[in-house]
């Protein structure tokens, strides 16, 4: 093999760094005796060369390589004691790729040899397997960052106009026709500009990705024909995963979101820290394991063992320094490097979790307090795991959002007809201040959705009362049986008209609900249209159409969902009153003569504690009072004051518009059972309006007279 000009190099930065001359590699491994830097052709195929690190400093392996230029494909071996009792599994047979590589060329091949012990051994992982697994696992790839960016500048939405929208790269593109076919389900497709146009034109803010970090796919899946299309299985933190380009750059990601701000939207990762690819003492060694097996896990008293707090396997060791420095170095590369504009954690908890429990205290989470970078950029929590003390809904600390699944449940009860959710739903509306209102944590802090890629899409859930999860073949065992949905009297599509109507209003009732609560609202991808997976609530393994948009199926019906959704994103942006900033908790203000929110019934009357405690009360009003102080000092001339009318019965409801002081007309904004209106009509305080049986209805109060100054602006894009 040729021998490269070598130096020692420095320890710092970890992972492979070109100066425009060489390429300086740094690996972290606590307990091992020998690193080995083996060099492949650019394709991965055949190694080239094999280069023993000369250096070791602070626990870092290190070398710098002269005349190495970017698109150099390599990989490690790592020697050191086999001793899985003692929680080591060195096996320089196994080539490894580098925690810190920004790029990955090539996939996993389940074959024996990427198993650190020999499978089907009587000794089961204390075996020791001598085959090469060289041929078998991905390598890592020398990158150049260099890159001109035409929108440097983040977008930097400010949390109470935040809209996020989840999707995934793949298949929100993979069927888009206005796409060209090279780009479909690629960084490149999301990036053509009639998909950035469509996702602006929704009224959205923050658009948030599923996994793109680089994974693997489960070798059970593929024996059933299936994949792991969600890709919460991650094995590089700083690479995005080959299957999302189009032409292998890095450059490519970078021009997606370079986009993406150009049209003033943010770019969110879904990012998973909590565990990796390599399962427990009998899944492959890829990476980590074969690193330092003892550093990056956490392990039970007998270290032979994984500790399992994330149900995959193993679970990062974020109590151990350079495990911790990893993570955090991750997220800034995708701050500083790549421009993104902020994290959703999968299974969060996790990354609180100390030896000791969960501590919103805990070195992660006060890193990324601390962290100049990390604190100027979203930070959104997926706030449990299945781990002891692992629901932790409201308890991470300020300067962190959190998805509230109570909202979530609470909402789909209360319009699925469940007795008892009133006042819950009340609690829910107003940001869930029963979890977040504390040290100073505004309502943004709650992730309000009702739908995500975990569950029902909104479609599927009113046109279903049970799971249909056969395609995963697991025998519809996998995913949650209680979904709080109501197929509305047929299971699955049907063509009764009266069935479609109500789900549409169903469907309708959900969404306005969603974005007229305070907190941040987010909107699952084809939600806005209706898109359904054909009541499959656990798609994880479906990368077809189940589980990609299906832009050629939007009806009659879904486009004028996605119509009424910009309604509704339009009212929200429009109105401050509906993204305030500050808890509503239905105090009186002394000074301003003011309570901020009311609840009210039927007559117009304030809700008595009976009413709240009526397990079959199911329609009630909800007065948000524009004279109330968004901010301790600022009150926003245009702050409207609102009647928010929820009525889950099945019957119509005559509902009294109340008679507020200083005012004396309502304008009816929003019926979800009349979504296209003419114009706004008008009514007098005092007036009794039929409030449809399963409706939504928003009012605004004005002077007589007043409409034109206020409201008039808006009834173009409210009733076209």
């Amino acid at each position: 093999m040729p021998q490269s000009n070598l130096a020692e190099g420095s320890p710092f930065p970890l992972g492979a760094t070109w100066d425009g001359k060489g390429v300086n590699f740094a690996l972290f491994s606590a307990n091992a005796t020998k690193v080995e830097l083996c060099l492949f052709d650019k394709h991965g195929r055949t190694e080239t060369e094999r280069i023993v690190l000369p250096e070791y400093t602070d626990e870092v392996w290190h070398v710098y390589v002269e005349g190495l230029a970017p698109g150099a494909v390599y990989g490690y071996r790592v020697h050191g004691p086999y001793e899985p009792s003692a929680g080591h599994r060195f096996n320089p047979n196994k080539l490894l790729l580098d925690p810190y590589a920004k790029a990955h060329i090539g996939a996993l091949k389940w074959r024996p040899e990427v198993f650190g012990y020999t499978l089907g051994s009587k000794d089961g992982d204390l075996s020791f397997d001598k085959r090469d697994s060289a041929r078998s696992v991905p390598k890592c790839k020398v990158v150049d960052t260099s890159f001109t960016w035409e929108h440097a500048t983040r977008a930097r939405v400010p949390w109470d106009r935040t809209i996020v929208y989840e999707t995934h790269v793949r298949g929100f593109t993979k069927t888009r026709p206005d796409v060209p076919e090279k780009l479909r389900g690629t960084f490149g497709g999301l990036a053509h500009k009639p998909v950035v146009d469509y996702i602006k034109s929704l009224g959205v803010t923050s658009v948030e990705l599923m996994p793109i970090h680089a994974f693997v796919n489960d070798s059970h899946l593929l024996d059933k024909g299936l994949t792991n299309y969600w890709g919460y299985n991650t094995i590089g933190f700083f690479a995005a995963d080959p299957r999302f380009y189009s032409d292998g750059s890095v450059g490519e990601f970078k021009k997606m979101v370079d986009r993406f701000h150009e049209a003033g939207l943010e770019l969110i990762l879904d990012v998973v820290y909590n565990h990796t690819a390599e399962g427990n003492q009998l899944g492959p060694t890829l990476s980590f394991k074969g690193i330092d097996n003892a550093s990056y896990y956490r392990l039970t008293d007998d270290a032979r063992y994984y500790i399992n707090d994330t149900g995959t396997g193993n679970t990062l060791n974020l109590s151990h320094p350079r495990v911790l420095q990893m993570v955090t170095d991750s997220l800034r590369y995708w701050v500083i490097e790549m421009n993104v504009d902020g994290f959703r954690f999968d299974l969060a908890t996790i990354l609180g979790r100390e030896p000791y429990g969960f501590d919103e205290g805990g070195g992660f989470l006060d890193s990324c307090r601390q962290d100049p970078i990390l604190e100027s950029v979203k930070l959104i929590a997926e706030p449990w795991d299945c781990g002891p003390g692992g629901y932790q809904v409201g308890g991470f600390p300020p300067g962190w959002a959190e998805w509230n699944d109570r909202y979530r449940d609470t909402v789909r009860g209360f319009w699925k007809g469940d007795e008892g959710t009133t006042a819950d739903l009340a609690t829910r509306v107003t940001a869930s201040g029963d979890k977040f209102n504390r040290r100073g944590r505004r309502p943004w802090a709650s992730v309000n959705f009702i739908s995500a890629h975990d569950g029902f899409t909104l479609n599927d859930l009113v046109s279903y009362n049970d799971k249909h999860n056969d395609a995963n073949g697991e025998e519809n065992r996998d995913g949650h049986s209680d979904n709080k949905s109501w197929n509305c009297g047929v299971e699955g599509p049907t063509d009764d008209p009266e069935v479609r109507a109500l789900r549409e209003r169903q469907k309708r009732n959900l969404l306005t609900t969603l974005l007229f609560s305070a907190g941040t609202p987010m909107v699952l991808a084809g939600d806005e249209f209706g898109r359904t997976q054909k009541g499959n609530n656990n798609a994880y393994c479906q990368d077809n159409e189940i589980s990609w948009v299906d832009w050629a199926g939007i009806d009659e019906d879904g486009r004028a969902l996605t119509d009424f959704v910009r309604k509704l994103t339009t009212l929200r942006h429009t109105l401050p009153v509906l993204r305030r900033n500050r808890f509503l908790t239905g105090a009186y203000n002394e000074k301003l003569d003011v309570t901020d929110v009311k609840w009210i019934d039927p007559v117009g009357t304030e809700l008595s504690g009976e009413q709240w405690g009526d397990p079959l009360m199911r329609c009630f009003g909800m007065i948000i009072d524009g004279r109330a102080q968004a901010s301790g000092i600022v009150k926003p001339a245009s702050d409207a004051t609102l009647l928010i009318v929820f009525n889950a019965h099945h019957d119509v409801v005559d509902f009294q518009l109340p008679d507020i002081p200083g005012s004396d007309q309502w304008t009816c904004l929003i019926d979800t059972n009349a979504p296209i209106r003419d114009e706004l009509p008008e009514f007098d305080a005092g007036n009794v309006y039929q409030v449809t049986g399963r409706s939504v209805l928003l009012f605004a109060l004005h002077a007589r007279g007043e409409t034109g100054r206020i409201f008039r602006r808006l009834e173009g894009a409210l009733t076209e």
